[in-house]
């Protein structure tokens, strides 16, 4: 169902005919990358409103638990979680979901949240859309402390009960920490009939850093997704920013063939919830140059932004 396929489809731009493989869940074909924004909703909606460019989509989260931030407005001190609206806003979008498991894998893999499940299946198969689950994120970043024979199992049963509903509009991110590692990626490992995609972070840790988890998805046969990113400490504003961090950024995108990438385009320290990490503001918009220059790369046809054709370029349809 969501397994790996492989299927050679014959897509016409412009008159112009190419064959390429689509090898993974809403991939994009080969030379595109699918641009993402988050991650809240006033702060998406900022940079909204100065870019005048809606990107292929948006991130939310929820959590398990609670199921928060999907049908209606919910504020953890982080900003606002509204997924359906911006789904109702923006027709022609993705979602990238991630989904907070912390401290509940075990009653999951129990069966005891299957009612949970189950609501939050009956929501992303009502955006009729394609939406990118990232289950308990960041798995192997201490702060979330998930153990990995619990997270293991939580992971399978959420992916086999969609499954078993027939829900179809979902890409399951198994999404790596990529920093210091205290143990094996494989040992968090679901397995490659659960797993679609592979995720990383890129903040301000090393690029070697991020190497484990490339090599895993290299040898899983998984197109990598950069699920969370922002040049923390490293303040848009500042003058020399964009060759800092954004350089380097661009350029690892391209050399490890990235096929998603997601920007937290956010003012960290006026969040209740993370203003005492001093992450700095990330907000493109912050530096009316930086703006202009992440605005002229993304404008390439490379990056696939919002169009009535996006989910067809994504093997998707309704």
């Amino acid at each position: 169902m969501n397994k790996k396929i492989l299927s050679l489809t014959v897509l016409l731009w412009g008159g112009v005919s190419a064959a390429a493989v689509r090898s993974a869940v809403f991939e994009p074909l080969d030379g595109k990358v699918l641009l993402i924004v988050g991650q809240n909703l006033e702060e998406i909606q900022s940079y909204l409103d100065a870019a005048q460019k809606v990107p292929g989509g948006f991130m939310a989260y929820t959590s398990l638990r609670d199921i928060q931030g999907l049908r209606a407005p919910a504020n953890q001190g982080d900003g606002t979680q509204y997924a359906q609206k911006l789904m109702d806003d923006h027709p022609d979008t993705v979602l990238q979901l991630g989904l907070w498991i912390v401290d509940d894998c075990g009653r999951i893999a129990r069966g005891e949240m299957d009612a949970k499940i189950d609501r939050l299946g009956d929501w992303i198969e009502g955006t009729r859309r394609p939406v990118f689950l990232r289950i308990g994120y960041e798995f192997d970043g201490p702060h979330n402390h998930y153990p990995p024979e619990d997270y293991v199992n939580a992971f399978r049963r959420i992916v086999d009960h969609f499954r078993r509903r027939g829900i179809h509009n979902v890409a399951y991110v198994w999404h790596s920490y990529a920093s210091r590692i205290s143990r094996p990626l494989g040992d968090w490992y679901p397995g490659d009939d659960y797993v679609d995609w592979i995720g990383i972070s890129y903040f301000n840790q090393s690029q070697s850093q991020m190497q484990p988890a490339l090599g895993f998805a290299r040898a899983h046969g998984k197109p990598v997704m950069i699920a969370e990113s922002s040049p923390w400490k490293v303040q848009t504003r500042w003058p020399n920013a964009w060759n800092l961090w954004f350089v380097p950024y661009f350029k690892f995108i391209q050399a490890n063939d990235i096929k998603a990438v997601c920007y937290i385009s956010s003012d960290w320290d006026a969040t209740n919830q993370f203003r005492s990490q001093h992450w700095g503001d990330t907000r493109l918009q912050s530096n009316p140059e930086n703006l202009r220059r992440w605005l002229e790369e993304t404008a390439q046809d490379r990056y696939l932004k919002a169009s009535p054709d996006l989910f067809q370029r994504l093997g998707y349809k309704k």
